[in-house]
């Protein structure tokens, strides 16, 4: 499983998760903001999921259909360590989720 965290979510996440496939935004271009539409793209591109509290790219499913599939963490904003607490706890559901071809998105709560 390959996850792309969005720019709303810590770098660290990836430290808190060794043993998974997660690429912070900002290591693909760390000198540039990319859009919501520049992440879909590479995502889509590299078959990563995307992992996000931005609604935003519910819209873009909405408009482009998947994949990229979204992991919307439905939290409000909370700490890189509970993000990384959550993610482990639905980790069966997200790899269930990934290897579904009928569903796009995965909304995830506390």
């Amino acid at each position: 499983m390959r996850l792309i965290a969005d720019e709303n979510i810590s770098w660290r996440l990836k430290k808190l998760i060794p043993d998974w496939d997660i690429l912070p935004v900002n290591e693909i271009t760390p000198f540039e903001r990319l859009s919501d539409s520049m992440i879909w793209r590479f995502a889509k591109s590299n078959n990563y999921t995307i992992v996000t509290f931005d609604e935003d790219f519910s819209e873009l499913q909405n408009l482009f259909s998947f994949p990229p599939k979204i992991v919307w963490l439905r939290t409000g904003n909370v700490a890189t360590h509970e993000i990384a607490r959550i993610l482990k706890k639905h980790e069966s559901k997200i790899t269930d989720f990934v290897a579904d071809k009928e569903t796009g998105i995965l909304e995830l709560y506390l």
